[in-house]
């Protein structure tokens, strides 16, 4: 990640004042977003330093979440940064200013390679992460965008259509906002504490129900702490006879090996019940 940074604070700074000196407006709207990418790739680093300290306090699991709420306000300041470059842009098309074609080509081509560098350095990370996951999407979308501004650079040189450079910073503005929605959809479904993708609750209620042991399970929650960490608590309702004795440690070893080997689940809490505790359950679930 730091590499990654280096490359593209660089090439940043370098591509502002060639937007500058030339007028492109997509140059400007990449050099924003390369902007947006510093900003994830920095904020995701902190976040990461963050999420491993240990619990203490009033912190039961640590930060682990400084991972999510990083790559949420990633999607945020995409969203934001689209938002200006498509008024900007729509004002271009109306009125199109003279834009140098060949500096937006050479900026352009730069552009890919170093994102091409930057993303095949952070392909190498530990992309199960939500945090590390929104920085590789960042740095592939502005991949994507440079292409396009390459595109609008040849059309501007060999047709001098200008609004080639506004209908490219177009692009670059819908390319964010799909990287945006993602961003949030994902981070979204983790702090509403969503079910954790690929675990499903009817089966796990089932598989569940089907131990030896077990009458019924109720109060069956599932959410996901951060990338990777799945979280589970559910009340089981057991027989008489499977929570004698030594025997409800049998119970449990039986329903963690259910959880983990079928759902992938190993932080659950698990509460065991005898059937006459229902009376005295009170704003229970199903």
């Amino acid at each position: 990640m730091t590499a990654a940074l280096a490359l593209i604070v660089a090439f940043m700074a370098a591509e502002v004042v060639v937007a500058a000196v030339s007028g492109s407006l997509a140059l400007l709207a990449d050099a924003a977003h390369m902007l947006t990418d510093a900003g994830a790739i920095a904020a995701a680093m902190a976040a990461m330093r963050l999420a491993r300290r240990p619990a203490s306090g009033p912190w039961t699991y640590g930060l682990k979440r400084a991972e999510i709420l990083s790559a949420a306000g990633n999607g945020i300041t995409l969203l934001v940064m689209a938002a200006l470059i498509v008024a900007t842009a729509v004002q271009r098309l109306v009125s199109p200013p003279a834009v140098a074609g060949l500096d937006m080509l050479t900026v352009a081509a730069a552009g890919v390679a170093v994102n091409v560098a930057a993303t095949r350095v952070l392909a190498g990370a530990d992309r199960r992460s939500l945090n590390v996951e929104g920085v590789f999407r960042h740095v592939l979308t502005d991949l994507y965008a440079f292409g396009g501004t390459a595109v609008a650079g040849v059309i501007i040189l060999l047709s001098g259509q200008t609004r080639a450079d506004a209908a490219a910073s177009l692009l670059v503005a819908g390319l964010m906002v799909h990287a945006a929605w993602r961003l949030l959809r994902d981070a979204g479904r983790v702090l509403l504490e969503a079910s954790p993708a690929g675990v499903d609750l009817t089966e796990v209620r089932r598989h569940m129900q089907a131990t030896p042991g077990v009458r019924g399970v109720h109060d069956l929650h599932a959410w996901t702490l951060t990338s990777g960490l799945p979280v589970l608590s559910v009340h089981v309702v057991a027989d008489d006879g499977a929570l004698a004795g030594s025997c409800s440690g049998g119970l449990l070893d039986q329903l963690q090996r259910c959880l983990e080997g079928h759902f992938d689940v190993e932080h659950c809490t698990i509460q065991l019940e005898p059937e006459s505790h229902a009376g005295h359950e009170s704003g229970g679930h199903p």
